[in-house]
């Protein structure tokens, strides 16, 4: 697993660097428009591919025809070295909240890429909690000290250690670094960490977990001022979600003075199987 990340860190920087403003403009002008259904108003690379929910598809359709307005929840992860934003947000269809987890890539001052995946209830999220994510996840959005920032390589390797804790159904024998006060977000539910109310989980690290032998890892962006890596998961097909299903998942991780603080992650239930559409250009370990 750890080659996806020295895979993300291996290319080499874009001549032109779109900084942390110029991502953060580009995510609210694709949302904006996809509320407006106009993709005709955003800079768009003539190859432009666009995935929803694994599947390529043409921009302006899907979500893009039922969206009526935002919601109050964006948590974006900006990766300036990449020229890469991601966002897990809430947006609307007719005041019915829809989850939407969304990365854009940006080339020459054009959209290049884009990859959605959204939940729009319990059945396509197992887990589906709206109201856990109407205000800002201030833990997320903190920012360390210069002296508490772990290197891009650093916050990588320690991300990789979550799904390592999956796959041996154990985050004490994979050793995953949590704080004494990390905690996690699935869907909006709180799962893990102080305050978590079912039994066993207030302890991230102790909590007992499903083996997740099949589970693969794709570094979808590294926030370095922020500290936040962001994976795109396959849990693998446990027999847990409906024959053949996996759960996917967009998982957030905070990461400083080399400990995980809080995790936040946007799932959906899809085949085990499906490719994410692109696993020729991110290979999953």
């Amino acid at each position: 697993m750890v080659l996806a990340g020295l895979f993300a860190l291996s290319r080499p920087a874009q001549a032109k660097t779109c900084d942390r403003d110029c991502l953060r403009g580009f995510m609210t002008q694709y949302l904006n428009a996809m509320v407006a259904r106009n993709p005709r108003a955003l800079p768009l690379a003539a190859d432009v591919k666009f995935t929803e929910n694994s599947q390529v598809m043409k921009l302006g359709d899907g979500l893009w025809q039922t969206v009526t307005s935002l919601g109050d929840y964006r948590q974006d992860i900006l990766d300036v070295r990449e020229s890469t934003a991601v966002s897990q947000t809430v947006v609307e269809e007719s005041g019915k909240p829809v989850l939407l987890a969304l990365r854009l890539k940006i080339a020459k001052g054009k959209i290049s890429e884009i990859e959605t995946m959204f939940a729009r209830s319990k059945e396509d999220g197992i887990l589906f909690n709206p109201d856990g994510l109407k205000d800002a996840n201030k833990p997320m959005e903190f920012v360390p000290l210069a002296s508490q920032l772990n290197s891009r390589k650093e916050l990588v390797d320690i991300a990789l250690h979550y799904p390592a804790g999956l796959k041996v159904g154990s985050f004490v024998q994979a050793d995953t670094p949590f704080a004494p006060d990390a905690f996690r977000l699935e869907n909006g539910f709180h799962t893990a960490g102080p305050g978590c109310t079912r039994a066993g989980c207030e302890n991230i690290k102790g909590q007992k977990i499903m083996l997740h032998p099949a589970v693969t890892t794709r570094v979808a962006a590294v926030d370095e001022q922020l500290g936040i890596v962001l994976l795109r998961m396959n849990f693998g097909d446990t027999h847990s979600y409906g024959p053949g299903n996996a759960l996917i998942a967009w998982e957030a991780f905070k990461i400083y003075g080399g400990q995980i603080h809080a995790v936040s992650a946007l799932m959906r239930r899809m085949p085990a199987t499906s490719p994410s559409g692109w696993d020729s250009e991110y290979p999953a370990h």
